[in-house]
Order: C-alpha cells, then structure tokens, then sequence
C-alpha cells in the first residue's frame, strides 16, 4: 500500500533526482513479458490475503474445537467477496452508469475472486488437498494456453495478439480493457493463477501457524522463496513471466520474492524484536481499502501542490521529489487520523 498511495512516486522523483533512471524503471510496469518491482505488488496483496486464511477461519476449520459453524464462516466469505467486487466496480465507474465503457474487472475484483477461492479451499480441503489445487491450477493454466489456441493463431501463441487469454476477454468481457487494448490486465482466463497466488499465501499461513520455533519458521520461509524463484525462473524458459497473462512462472516468481519479503519482515519483527520503525507501515496496512478508494475521488495532488507548490518552485529538480514527499505525507496522516481514531473501513 505504501507503494499504491505514492511511494513509487516518490522513489521514482528520488532515482532520478539522483540519476538513476533504470532505478525509476522498477516504478512501472514491464509491458509484456519480464518482471520488475511494480509487477510484486499486486501479487503480494493476494499473498498476504492467503497468509491471513489460515488464522482468520481457524475458529471454523477445528472441527474438535469449532467455536463458530460453518455456515457462518460461508456467508461471511459470501459476503466480504461481494463488497470487495461491489467496491471494484465502484472505483471503475459503476455510478457513472456508463455501463458499456465500464471496466468490469479489476484489482479489488481479482482480490474477491482469490479470497473466495482459496477461503473455501481452507474449509473445504487437507493441506495437502490445498497443494493439489494450487498444483493444478498451475498446470491446468499452462495446458489450456499451451494447447487451445486463439482463433487464427497457433496454440501456445503468447503474444499480445494471438494469447488465448486475450481472446476469451475480448469474447465475453463488455466494456473497456485495461492495461492493453487486446484483453484485460486482470482477465478472466487468468483468474485461475491468480488463485494459485493466493493459496501460495495460504501455505505460508499454515506454516507459520504450526508448532516450529520462529527461527525455523522464518527458515522455512527462506527456503520456500529459493525454491519459488528457482522454479518460476526455471519454467519461465518455456513459460515465460508475464503479469498480464499471469502465467505460472509469474505466479512462482513473484510468489518467491513474496516469500523473501515475508521472511524478512517475520525475523525482523516477530523474532527479533525490532518493532516501533514498523508503525508508518502499521498504519498505511490497517486501512489499505478506505485509502485505495479515496485518493481516486479525493484530490491529494492539488493538496500538495496547495501545501508545498510554493517550496517546490524554489527547488529547481528536486520539485518533483517535494510534491511526491508531500503527497504520500498527507495521505498517511488522514490514515493515522482515522488509526487514532480506531475507524477503520473493513468488508
């Protein structure tokens, strides 16, 4: 969320303030086929909303020890997957009632989908049931793109053109694409992986869940991202990494450098100790939703340029930086505002 709410900004001002234009790169998406740091991000959120599964319906998964039923847990998943679509198409234009130029999908969308998959999967399924799917998810992908090709195309064509995921979007999704004009950033053929992302997430929380000491459990995690990442490197030679498209390689290497991330930010915190610089993160993470919707509808940009416009003209190449700082500034204290206050917007 630091990132979504201007830290790419922000970093980007900085890298190039300094003269580091391949650094400012990482702040933007690759156009098609390769991965660099804004491709993690997304990712990451449905990571962690796996990692969270485990914990959060562990009072219905006991079944010596169920403290609520089930069927509460079921209209609870119900209910949190159609608020997070219903906030998705709000954020697209929904009340502009311009249905045929609205975007249907989207990231709060795909967020809902993976949610509702991989919660049900922690109900409903073993651990090890959990690894079948995500296995087959994986491959399951891989096959239907490898062997049935796009109309006109040859199968296993991955290209912007002739990618059957493309195909499928621009068959059955009404309205506008985003982020390139053949097929949607955030499709429906590449809902499926995107599951797989999310149970990644679930194991993780399963794994910190269980009886290991947390050294071994920040290990554990270590070794999982090596292993992720050789495998996604490994299968991106035939598969290659593609955050449009998804594709399993993508959903192994980014899910790697999750895991790192994860493991990391475990030691630190939980088994070192080092917890107080973790508050401005604590903040922005308490409320990622309410902060996500509002800097569309309310104007920070002006806000800063209002507040350090006048500082920014004076700074010659560092303005850009100035205003950057300024926004991500005030965004976080309207969320330690409503932190203090204990307000937080949840679905």
């Amino acid at each position: 969320m630091l990132w979504i709410l201007g830290g790419d900004s922000l970093f980007k001002a900085l890298a190039e303030l300094c003269g580091q234009p391949k650094l400012a790169e990482q702040m933007e998406h690759v156009e098609w086929n390769g991965f660099r740091f804004y491709d993690l991000i997304f990712p990451t959120f449905l990571f962690i909303v796996g990692v969270v599964l485990p914990f959060s319906l562990s009072q219905y998964t006991n079944l010596d020890d169920a403290q609520q039923p089930r069927s509460r847990a079921y209209s609870r998943i119900i209910r949190r997957t159609l608020l997070l679509v219903v906030c998705g198409w709000i954020y697209n234009g929904l009340l502009e009632f311009n249905f045929a130029e609205m975007r249907w999908t989207g990231v709060l969308q795909r967020i809902a989908v993976g949610y509702f998959f991989a919660a049900m999967a922690v109900l409903l399924l073993s651990i090890r049931g959990q690894f079948v799917m995500f296995v087959g998810l994986l491959v399951g992908y891989w096959a239907v793109l490898r062997f049935i090709p796009a109309p006109g195309f040859a199968a296993y064509d991955l290209s912007m053109e002739g990618n059957l995921a493309g195909y499928v979007d621009r068959l059955l999704l009404p309205g506008r694409f985003c982020c390139y004009e053949l097929g949607d950033n955030e499709g429906l053929l590449s809902m499926f992986p995107a599951i797989a992302t999310a149970l990644l997430g679930v194991f993780a929380g399963h794994w910190l869940r269980s009886e290991r000491t947390p050294t071994v459990k920040a290990i554990g995690l270590a070794v999982s991202a090596v292993c992720c990442l050789a495998a996604g490197y490994g299968w991106s030679l035939d598969f290659p990494i593609n955050k449009v498209l998804w594709t399993s390689s993508f959903v192994l290497w980014a899910g790697g450098w999750s895991l790192a991330l994860l493991a990391a930010f475990y030691y630190v915190i939980d088994v070192k100790g080092f917890q107080r610089w973790a508050f401005v993160f604590t903040v922005i993470g308490m409320n990622p939703i309410t902060m996500y919707l509002m800097q569309d509808f309310v104007d920070f940009r002006a806000m800063a340029q209002f507040f350090a416009g006048g500082l920014a003209s004076y700074s010659g190449s560092a303005a850009p930086l100035i205003l950057a700082l300024t926004g991500v500034t005030l965004k976080w204290l309207v969320l330690l505002f409503l932190y203090r206050k204990k307000t937080f917007l949840r679905v």
